[in-house]
C-alpha cells in the first residue's frame, strides 16, 4: 500500500484538491458539507495531511512554545491547560518546555524553541534577557509574557493588577483590626513579587502602618515553611501575614497549625494571592486575591494571534483587575483579636 495523497481523497470525496487543502488548513474557509465529505474520505483512506510539508510552503509551523518555570504552584497547571486548549482551538500545536529563573537554562530552552521554528512564544514566570529577546525579535517570533512583566518595549505582557491586589489586602487586614502585620515574599527578582509587595506596603502606609516582619519564601513550599518558622517562632509574632502566593500560604498555614500550635485565624490571619483550587478546600479556606486565569489566558492568546497576523503591531501590556476573595483564614472585624 502506497502513501495516500490528497488527490486520492479529493477523488473519493468528489471535490477539488484545493478543497481538501482548505479542510486541513486551520482558519481556511470551507462549507460544512464539503468538510464532512473530505474528512469521511480521509478517514476511510487513512489519509493524514503532511503538516511539515505545509509549514515549508506557508512559512508557518503553527507551533507555539510555552515556557514555564515550575508547576508546583497550582496556578500554572491550570493556566497551561487553558492556554494549550485555546491555542489548539485556533489550529496551533503546543510545545511545553520547563525552564528556570537561571539565564543560562532559559537560553537553552529558547535555543530549542528556535530550532523547532515556532511561530510564537509564551513565557510564564520566566525572565527574558535582552540577548534572548533580540534573537527572537530578529527571527520574527513574537513573545508574550504571562504572569510576569519586564520593562522591555519589545515584549507584550499579561498579568493581574498586582499592585492593586497587594493594596487591597493591606486595606482588608487593617480594616479588620490587625496591627502587627508580616509579609512572606516570593522570589525577589519576579515582577509579581515586586509589585504585590509594593502595593501592600503602599496600602499599609495609607493608614500609617508598616510591615513589622518580613521573610522570603521564594515561591517554594519548603522555603516558605522555614520562613514561617522564623517569623512566628519568637515571643511577639505578627497577628496577620500576607504570603505572596497561595502555594506558600499553604506551607505557612501547615507550619502554624501543626508545628507551632498557632490558630488560624484565631491567633493569626493568613492571606495569599492567586485563588488556586486548593484555596477553597475546607482544610485551608484561604482568603486571597483571585487571579482571573481565564481572562489572562484569553488576553494572552489574543495578543499573540494579533502579533502573528500583524508583525509590526505594537506590544501590549495588560493588567487585569484582581478581586479579593474572603474566606475563613482571616478574622473579620475584631472577633478573636487579642487585647
Amino acid at each position: 500500500m502506497g502513501k495516500v495523497t490528497s488527490l486520492q481523497v479529493a477523488a473519493r470525496a468528489g471535490v477539488s484538491r484545493s478543497a481538501v487543502s482548505r479542510v486541513f488548513t486551520p482558519g481556511a474557509s470551507v462549507s460544512k458539507d464539503t468538510a464532512a465529505k473530505v474528512r469521511t474520505a480521509a478517514r476511510e483512506l487513512g489519509y493524514r495531511p503532511n503538516v511539515l510539508a505545509r509549514s515549508l510552503i506557508t512559512g508557518r509551523s503553527r507551533i507555539i512554545g510555552l515556557v514555564v518555570a515550575y508547576l508546583e504552584n497550582q496556578f500554572y497547571p491550570e493556566a497551561m491547560e487553558r492556554l494549550s486548549k485555546s491555542l489548539q482551538e485556533r489550529g496551533y500545536h503546543v510545545l511545553v518546555f520547563m525552564a528556570s529563573n537561571d539565564a543560562q537554562a532559559t537560553q537553552q530552552v529558547i535555543d530549542e524553541l528556535l530550532d523547532y521554528q515556532v511561530d510564537g512564544i509564551i513565557v510564564a514566570s520566566v525572565g527574558m534577557t535582552n540577548d534572548l529577546t533580540r534573537r527572537c525579535e530578529d527571527a520574527g517570533i513574537p513573545i508574550v509574557l504571562f504572569n510576569r512583566r519586564q520593562d522591555d518595549p519589545r515584549m507584550s505582557s499579561v498579568t493581574s493588577d498586582n499592585r492593586a491586589g497587594g493594596a487591597r489586602l493591606a486595606e482588608f487586614l487593617l480594616d479588620n483590626g490587625h496591627e502587627r502585620i508580616g509579609h512572606i515574599a516570593g522570589w525577589e527578582g519576579a515582577s509579581t513579587q515586586i509589585e504585590r509587595e509594593a502595593g501592600f506596603v503602599a496600602g499599609l502606609a495609607l493608614q500609617d502602618a508598616s510591615v513589622m516582619a518580613r521573610e522570603v519564601g521564594n515561591f517554594d513550599y519548603a522555603t516558605a515553611q522555614a520562613a514561617a518558622r522564623a517569623m512566628f517562632g519568637g515571643d511577639a509574632p505578627p497577628d496577620a501575614v500576607f504570603v505572596a502566593n497561595d502555594h506558600m500560604a499553604f506551607a505557612v498555614m501547615d507550619v502554624l497549625r501543626f508545628e507551632l500550635g498557632i490558630g488560624v485565624p484565631s491567633d493569626v490571619s493568613v492571606v495569599g494571592y492567586d485563588d488556586v483550587g486548593l484555596a477553597a478546600w475546607p482544610a485551608y479556606n484561604l482568603s486571597t486575591i483571585r487571579q482571573r486565569a481565564n481572562r489572562m489566558v484569553a488576553e494572552t492568546v489574543d495578543i499573540l494571534m494579533h502579533r502573528l497576523d500583524n508583525p509590526d503591531a505594537a506590544p501590549r501590556h495588560v493588567a487585569i483587575e484582581a478581586p479579593l476573595v474572603i474566606r475563613g483564614s482571616a478574622r473579620i472585624g475584631t472577633q478573636g483579636k487579642k487585647p
